[in-house]
């Protein structure tokens, strides 16, 4: 962490001093209120501030907002405007009291939605499925690096022992940043996102935490603000958050985000069917999923879906109870119970799951092929 210390421009600045302007008190009826959105790279993330004169209830009594679309890969210089649309407002855990984040929808000047705008097709789907009550559950694994862009915590010349003892690990010689780890749990609680937990991963300073279950979109506008937070909480760290899902060639385990679904008919008794039905559904449109499952149609996570490392490859569909190597697992108390989820294992760590909650309703509840 020494070396992280002296690289790192944030991790100098002394954290005191803010305390001092924060705590200057201000009028009950003003709100800072933190704009959130995807740009056009579909895996950054952009925000900006605004100060509102009211505490809003709902989405809907926010403002639509502007900026410079040119800048964030969305919009030529000429024609720059690119337009936020709120869609839903968390807890602000960095402000606090009544401030808030929005996460927000992307659209042209011309009322269309930007091409990394991925929402609108999964809230469309998921209104035309909402009688079959889908649960998603999505478990997010990410790599923390140096400023340098090297592993936090490997050797500067050199790699740490092979894997073994890290996964869900405790000891200084296991354990890299717990601190920001719990930093992000807790506000990730604080704001109203729905996580269920977190686990040091198999590679050395690689995480996860899962978000949900959640009822359908919610699931994916839980997880946006989520990695918002983790990456604005490495600053104060001056840690590097990535979510490629190969971070480091080699015999090392890469980074994906697992998505856990189901629905109302799965979940109830005899539900091991639908499950199974499921699964021949997505059987049948391996190759479209997988384009839909990483930001690049596949490009990134070949690299991760190799066959080894608890993955299944990327060229073919396989399913199996308990099988972390198959694209889709039945977990064994699913099986035994008769009832339950599925796991797509395919989705890569740096997934839009906006991209994976549409293709999986499209496929499994709209009988899309």
């Amino acid at each position: 962490m020494a070396q992280t210390l002296q690289d790192s421009p944030n991790a100098l600045i002394n954290k005191t001093v803010l305390s001092r302007y924060m705590s200057l008190p201000v009028s009950d009826d003003i709100v800072q209120a933190t704009y959130i959105w995807i740009d056009g790279t579909g895996q950054g993330i952009r925000c900006k501030d605004r100060t509102l004169t009211f505490r809003p209830k709902s989405p809907e009594e926010l403002p639509i907002w502007n900026y410079d679309g040119s800048s964030t890969y969305q919009a030529e210089g000429s024609n720059s405007d690119t337009y936020l649309h709120p869609v839903a407002i968390y807890k602000d855990p960095f402000r606090r009291g009544s401030n808030i984040l929005v996460m927000c929808d992307t659209y042209k000047f011309d009322g269309t939605p930007t091409e990394s705008n991925k929402r609108k097709s999964c809230y469309e789907a998921a209104k035309n499925c909402s009688e079959d009550e889908p649960w998603f559950g999505i478990e997010q694994e990410y790599t923390l690096l140096d400023v340098d862009g090297h592993p936090l915590g490997w050797p500067k010349n050199g790699f740490p022992g092979e894997q073994g003892p890290y996964y869900c690990g405790v000891g200084a010689t296991k354990v890299y940043a717990r601190d920001l780890v719990e930093a992000h749990y807790r506000a990730c609680l604080y704001a109203g996102i729905k996580i269920a937990g977190t686990n040091a991963e198999v590679m050395p300073a690689q995480w996860e935490y899962q978000v949900g279950p959640c009822l359908s979109i919610s699931v994916a506008d839980d997880l946006w603000v989520s990695r918002y937070l983790l990456h604005r909480i490495a600053e104060d760290f001056g840690i590097v958050v990535t979510l490629d899902p190969k971070p480091i060639s080699g015999d090392w385990n890469g980074a994906g985000a697992h998505t856990n679904f189901s629905t109302k008919v799965m979940r109830e008794d005899g539900g091991i069917r639908h499950i199974e039905s499921a699964i021949e559904k997505l059987r049948k449109v391996h190759e479209k999923h997988i384009k839909a499952y990483d930001p690049h149609e596949g490009k990134d996570n070949e690299r991760r879906l190799t066959g080894k490392h608890e993955t299944s490859t990327i060229h073919t569909f396989s399913a199996g109870v308990a099988h972390r190597g198959a694209s889709i697992r039945i977990p064994r108390g699913v099986y035994d119970d008769g009832k339950g989820y599925l796991e797509d294992r395919r989705p890569s760590s740096n997934c839009d799951p906006y991209s994976v909650v549409d293709v999986i309703l499209r496929t499994v509840c709209l009988n899309e092929v």
